[in-house]
């Protein structure tokens, strides 16, 4: 545990001095990233899913993102109505809040605390919850909040399809019935294992910190319920449901993960309240690790 910690802190600091020293392009860090989203992410995906045994528990990590999806959204447009917040502001936040970060920062923190048995289950609280979500929810808010493209089947449909990991899980579910090859599974395996490092690099060269007076308040309400209330809705629905072992656990930690990249980038492009967006992102990864230490303490 202390050296896959070790792992994490020093990766991710390795993005952040790189990106101040100027020692890299800004390009890099969405090289990196289509390279995670393309290549790595993809190959651990097909070696993960096949070995996924299929039974009832593996819907709690699948319904689970869109439960907290309804319960934050309308949690966050109540907040800005009764604490007045701009049109701006309750936009970024109905996309940063219940959209979390579970592939780029989940699937290395979940690897680390919970070993590779609890990556199937965080592949698909990530493939059928925050990606699909994110590709259908978030271009809805986008659409509302913003002057982005009115949201169409077509549209939808387009992004889920043309994304290289859901594809890779679609292709995983069918090689459950033909195995791939001994040779073939070692060549993906390694690509696999520069998932982790790669992705909390590209994580650190995109970390900002910035926050100004006036986004305090909606950026501390929005760290609360991303970062504390959303995992306390999850594990209560542990309960609720009996859900027990990894599936329970690794629900629960990936609904406290730190707010979506992607998402706080949409919202920046869009000018939805950008500081915001981006203090969202930047302060709750740091602060993320410490909660989640505090979650994997308690579920285990």
């Amino acid at each position: 545990m202390a050296a896959n910690l070790l792992l994490i802190a020093v990766c991710l600091l390795a993005g952040v001095v790189l990106r101040a020293s100027r020692r890299v392009s800004d390009d890099v860090a969405h090289a990196l990233n289509a390279y995670v989203i393309h290549v790595a992410l993809p190959a651990v995906v097909l070696r993960q899913i096949p070995a996924i045994h299929f039974s009832e528990q593996l819907l709690f990590p699948a319904m689970v993102p869109w439960l907290l999806l309804l319960t934050s959204a309308a949690l966050v447009l109540w907040l800005g109505k009764r604490l007045h917040w701009s049109r701006s502001v309750t936009g970024a936040l109905l996309l940063v809040v219940p959209l979390g970060n579970t592939s780029f920062l989940g699937l290395p923190l979940v690897q680390s605390f919970w070993g590779e048995a609890g990556l199937p289950y965080a592949i698909i609280y990530d493939q059928l919850g925050s990606f699909i979500a994110l590709s259908t929810y978030g271009i809805w808010i986008l659409s509302q909040y913003a002057d982005g493209p009115k949201p169409t089947v077509k549209l939808v449909l387009h992004r889920i399809f043309h994304f290289t990991p859901f594809l890779a899980l679609l292709a995983g579910l069918l090689l459950k019935f033909a195995p791939l090859p001994p040779l073939l599974d070692g060549v993906l395996e390694r690509i696999g294992a520069t998932l982790v490092p790669v992705i909390l690099v590209a994580v650190g060269l995109q970390w900002k910190l910035d926050l100004h007076a006036e986004l305090r308040a909606p950026l501390a309400i929005g760290l609360t319920v991303k970062l504390l209330v959303m995992p306390a809705i999850a594990f209560a629905l542990v309960k609720l449901f009996g859900i027990s072992g990894l599936a329970g656990q690794v629900t629960v930690f990936e609904a406290g993960m730190a707010s979506m990249i992607t998402a706080g980038a949409l919202a920046m492009n869009a000018g939805l309240a950008p500081r915001l967006a981006a203090a969202m992102v930047g302060f709750g990864i740091p602060l993320s690790l410490l909660s989640l230490s505090v979650w994997h303490w308690l579920l285990t």
